[in-house]
């Protein structure tokens, strides 16, 4: 039962798969075969159930982000001390100090302080994606979607407007990189094989930038995370590493999820009715989306040590990967978990992580979330499909490339 191939994501994500693994083998061995020109790896432990995924991460002592960083496919070893650099790939205490750098920076009273700004784009991106609509239908994420999450990104980073093209080029390289149709093909390294979009050899313009910011936040200082970052006294590789993580995980978590949850409301009209009419919190629907469509689908950590998971015996240096979607689907946490219940409480969905690693940009997406359902409700028609979405092929982003919605119609 394959969940690697990244081609299995673009006609939607696996439950079937995943819940035949939770029933019979909630830890397996899966192999990793060579995949559109990428090479071959040596496979890795499949985690699926729900306890399983909260205990892979919370336990970074047994299961190290810094070994082997947090992709599925193995790094060129000459960049992991690179990639080593970002609190992604760190396990505490040194993952802990850079967390504390930019958490007084990313705090949320200044996510806050950016509400209002956030529901004026929500409303104007939505306005005029119906004003712009032919035959009464538009792309959602090339209208709506993709715009919003760069530019509430850009204005809580600070980066200027006429540079805002340019992180939603970087982030469409680093995370489209399975998918021909979304990214440019990567070069090929000396042997033959792509090299990896996280590679330094290919993200030297983004730290240029990264630099060329700060320098300009410290002569023009502003309240922005940028401002914060320049003034936090980081060494060169930890601000560009930064930049890096809040470029890339920043916009698409909200890029990702803003399509997805709009898409599950299309799909189940009886339950945006109960959103429309105010029989389902927002904040409770907007956790129940996120677990129906989580923006991230997997993630990787390296055994530190010999172990043993859900009677499976985990070697030192075996790559341990959880996926989120179907941790989000156990039936042993979630009652009816195929359904979308957009009162489900509690609901501990994994969609953000867990652990030490837990989002830092939690609050940031929920507000942006939460806000553009607000002015969908309020100004925009039921959900409804009006062609074939199309999703991204990856077996790490659980990405939505295009969602054609009606968006002719009274409110409701």
């Amino acid at each position: 039962m394959d969940v690697f191939d990244p081609r299995i994501y673009a006609a939607g994500t696996p439950y079937d798969t995943y819940r035949l693994l939770r029933e019979r083998h909630p830890v397996t061995w899966q192999e990793e075969p060579e995949v559109l020109g990428w090479p071959a790896g040596p496979g890795f432990w499949a985690v699926t159930r729900h306890a399983d995924v909260v205990r892979v991460l919370r336990d970074h002592t047994t299961y190290s982000s810094w070994l082997g960083a947090t992709q599925i496919r193995d790094p060129d070893p000459a960049d992991l001390p690179f990639l080593r650099r970002t609190m992604l790939n760190q396990d505490p205490p040194g993952h802990g100090r850079l967390r504390r750098l930019i958490s007084r920076a990313f705090t949320p009273a200044r996510v806050d302080a950016f509400a209002g700004r956030v529901r004026e784009r929500a409303r104007t991106l939505l306005a005029d994606a119906r004003d712009k609509a032919e035959d009464g239908a538009t792309d959602l994420v090339a209208a709506v979607t993709d715009e919003y999450a760069l530019l509430n990104l850009t204005d809580l980073l600070g980066v200027p407007a006429a540079d805002r093209g340019l992180l939603l080029e970087w982030t469409v390289r680093v995370i489209g990189y399975q998918d021909p149709e979304d990214a440019p093909a990567p070069p090929l390294g000396p042997d033959g094989t792509p090299l990896n979009p996280r590679s330094p050899a290919l993200l030297g313009e983004m730290f240029s930038y990264a630099r060329e910011l700060a320098a300009h936040k410290r002569n023009h200082p502003g309240d922005d995370v940028m401002t914060a970052l320049a003034e936090a006294g980081l060494d060169p590789a930890e601000l560009e590493m930064f930049f890096f993580l809040l470029t890339v995980a920043g916009n698409d978590t909200v890029r990702g999820a803003a399509p997805g949850g709009l898409l599950a409301l299309a799909r189940d009209p009886d339950a945006y009715r109960l959103l429309a009419g105010g029989r389902a919190a927002m904040h409770t629907a907007v956790d129940e989306l996120l677990r129906v469509h989580p923006p991230v689908l997997s993630f990787r950590r390296t055994a530190a040590v010999d172990t043993e998971l859900a009677g499976q015996p985990v070697r030192a240096g075996d790559k341990v990967v959880v996926f989120h979607a179907s941790a989000n689907h156990d039936e042993r946490v979630f009652t009816d978990p195929g359904r979308l219940d957009l009162r489900r409480t509690p609901n501990p969905h994994v969609s953000f992580g867990d652990g030490p690693h837990v989002c830092l940009g939690a609050h940031f997406a929920r507000l942006q979330l939460r806000v553009l359902y607000e002015e969908w409700r309020a100004a925009m028609p039921a959900p409804e499909l009006a062609g074939r979405p199309r999703r991204l092929v990856s077996n790490f982003i659980n990405g939505i490339t295009r969602l054609p919605l009606r968006v002719s119609g009274p409110a409701g």
